[in-house]
Parts: C-alpha cells; structure tokens; sequence
C-alpha cells in the first residue's frame, strides 16, 4: 500500500466514527519523518478514542503495522503512527490550541470528501 492508498485509509477511518473537519498535509517536502499528516478532531474523549481505534484496526486489516499509538488514556490528543502517514485526533478544544495546520501553513493541504 502506498502513502496515497494509506491516507485514504485513514480519512475513511476516521470518517467512519464521525471525525470533524478531517484533513491532510503533505508533508513529503518538508519532513523526513513521514509523508502526510492527518488532522482531525471529537467532541468527546470517548469519540476520540473511538476514532484511534478505528484507524488501528483498519490499518492492522490491512497489514499496516501501528508503529506508535500515544496519549490514547488522556484522549486530548492521540497520535497514531502508521509510518507513511501520522493520524493526530484532539478533542476539539485542543485541536484548537495547538493549531498543527498553522505550522505546515505552506505546505499542500488534502480536504476529505466522504
């Protein structure tokens, strides 16, 4: 599976469990770390759970091994880590506060479409 393919993966996930204002950033040119960020938020720690879960598993169905999966107890701001891709779920609040589109603000940014 492809970087693309994965993004895609996970813009279904977290579709899925009724993430809000799911987007990507891509972020090939700018880190060396991973190929794109997918942004995304809940309105409850619960539905952010929900929604860290449903990525782990679909990408585990997929044969995508999780590489990290952190602040998952807290539900504030999960990060799951797929390699090519790099999920972050906030609770609305959050999403807010730290603003990660601010910082990539130059680089290419992906709108899901269901």
């Amino acid at each position: 599976m492809d970087s693309k393919q994965l993004l895609e993966l996970a813009f279904k996930a977290c579709d899925d469990k009724k993430a809000e204002e799911i987007i990507g950033i891509d972020v090939k040119e700018i880190s060396g770390i991973t190929d794109y960020y997918v942004i995304c938020h809940a309105n409850s720690d619960r539905q952010v759970q929900a929604i860290a879960r449903e990525v782990k598993e679909q990408a585990e169905k997929a044969g995508i091994e999780v590489g990290k999966l952190e602040g998952f107890n807290e539900a504030q701001w999960i990060l799951v880590d797929l390699d090519d891709v790099v999920v972050h779920i906030f609770h609305r609040d959050e999403r807010s506060y730290y603003n990660l589109e601010r910082l990539y603000r130059d680089a290419e940014f992906i709108t899901y479409e269901a």
